[in-house]
């Protein structure tokens, strides 16, 4: 029962971990390195809104993903778009903009314990003789809610349709009116926000730290693999199958196992199916 829950836990916090970076990628095809910066700063934010001005703490989760809503898109606008198209280039952009951030933080002294979010509500309850905290139901409660959003969104909006047009054949839907650049723009500010909800929620049952930013980058990028490039349907079942997988390694391994077993996942998966679960970019080459 215990791997059952906390394995489910485990398993959404991975998704919204990575549904940021799915939905960037998906759209512009520009893979955001910078997520973990963004996830991090978030949250920070937050922490300044809360504890330097003395804001309310929901109108400063607000006011916050709303601030990295626009970073994300300042950030595709003067420097991703020059470089969108040049593989190598969209990674040694996006990554040098998310290790200024996180390194410009800690330069600035943002480390130790000090540093640290209330949980949206106190207390726990009992689930099956396994103890469970308020706050991991609710941030389970609304990722199934935010998965659950982006579907409703990409199929029945005209802004999520034209993303999903861009995203499944871009050609295509630029020749129906479609503006690329745009579509990329407003994914690139909708992946920072899921970065920074992503932070607000599971920031909370930990310290702030630097170091989140570079694991939570890791999982994501992890996940994404797995599940396939571009597809963020097939980034939710990779986050529950890696998800449950480090819950096992922990009850029968230990905890220092989890990121070994996400590093596996990347490599076998990159052996045995280059594209993923869901992925297209390599049919092809498996298929010859």
């Amino acid at each position: 029962m215990e791997i059952l829950i906390y394995g489910t836990i485990n398993s959404v916090a991975l998704v919204l971990m990575s549904l940021g970076f799915a939905l960037v990628y998906g759209i512009s095809r520009v893979p955001n390195f910078a997520h973990g910066a963004l996830f991090v700063i978030t949250a920070f934010i937050t922490w300044s809104l809360l504890n330097t001005l003395g804001l309310n703490y929901f109108l400063s989760i607000v006011l916050a993903i709303i601030a990295i809503g626009v970073l994300g898109a300042l950030i595709y606008q003067f420097v991703l778009i020059r470089v969108r198209g040049m593989a190598i280039s969209e990674i040694i952009a996006s990554y040098a903009i998310g290790l200024a951030i996180l390194e410009g933080l800690r330069w600035g002294g943002f480390k130790g314990h000090s540093y640290r979010l209330p949980v949206f509500i106190e207390g726990s309850i009992i689930v099956g003789d396994v103890p469970v905290d308020y706050h991991r139901i609710l941030t389970v409660v609304i990722g199934a809610a935010l998965v659950a959003f982006i579907w409703l969104f990409t199929h029945y909006t005209r802004l999520g349709l034209a993303l999903r047009g861009i995203a499944q054949d871009e050609r295509a839907s630029m020749m129906l009116g479609i503006d690329s650049d745009r579509m990329a723009l407003v994914a690139m500010a909708g992946g920072a926000m899921l970065a920074g909800l992503a932070g607000i929620l599971l920031l909370p049952l930990g310290n702030i730290v630097v170091e989140s930013g570079y694991n939570v980058l890791t999982m994501a990028i992890a996940v994404c693999i797995i599940g396939g490039l571009g597809s963020w349907m097939g980034a939710v079942l990779a986050a529950f199958i890696i998800g449950f997988a480090q819950i096992l390694s922990v009850v029968y391994l230990g905890a220092h196992y989890q990121m070994v077993v996400a590093l596996l996942a990347i490599i076998f998966t990159l052996i045995l199916r280059p594209s993923g679960l869901f992925g297209r970019q390599k049919e092809l080459e498996e298929r010859v």
